[in-house]
């Protein structure tokens, strides 16, 4: 099993888009790379935290690769968008890969370059190293699985039949 971060505006979509894909099999909304340990939301809302919403996500490497888990990001992300993915606005909501595990890097990087290449110029997707990662409330977990007319910038549709679970 492998392990990748990835923030891409609000985590309740990021979440529900991850969960139908094939070769993934756990995930949980939080916050990454911020200032403080064990922030809440109103922390996040208030500006009183500096954390990137973001969805950790355990994989099968023999079933899905860290490059296609990026190109399923890049579907529904707007990757030239700082600090906002759609309707969801402000340094929470930038858009984000953080890996644990250092050759990750070389292939988030490739990955990204070749994406650039195919598009328009150089995306606003930060690639770090993860600093630190706190599991949101309980009530954001699976949210959109909760709450399935709960709001989704993400367009679950992108995820092909053959890609789910």
């Amino acid at each position: 099993m492998r392990e990748i971060y990835i923030a891409g505006g609000c985590f309740w979509g990021v979440q529900a888009y991850f969960d139908l894909v094939k070769g993934i099999e756990f995930t949980q909304v939080g916050y990454a790379n911020g200032n403080f340990s064990d922030p809440t939301y109103e922390d996040l809302i208030e500006k009183r935290a500096t954390h990137a919403e973001t969805l950790y996500i355990k994989y099968d490497e023999k079933q899905i690769s860290l490059t296609s888990i990026i190109d399923h990001m890049l579907r529904f992300v707007d990757p030239y968008s700082y600090d906002r993915q759609q309707n969801d606005v402000g340094h929470q909501y930038r858009t984000g890969i953080y890996y644990t595990d250092s050759q990750d890097r070389r292939i988030i990087l490739e990955c990204l370059k070749k994406a650039e290449a195919k598009q328009k110029g150089k995306f606003a997707i930060e690639v770090k190293l993860l600093d630190n990662f706190y599991a949101a409330e309980k009530y954001h977990q699976k949210y959109l699985e909760k709450n399935p007319n709960g709001y989704c910038h993400v367009n679950l549709n992108l995820v092909r039949k053959e890609e789910r679970k």
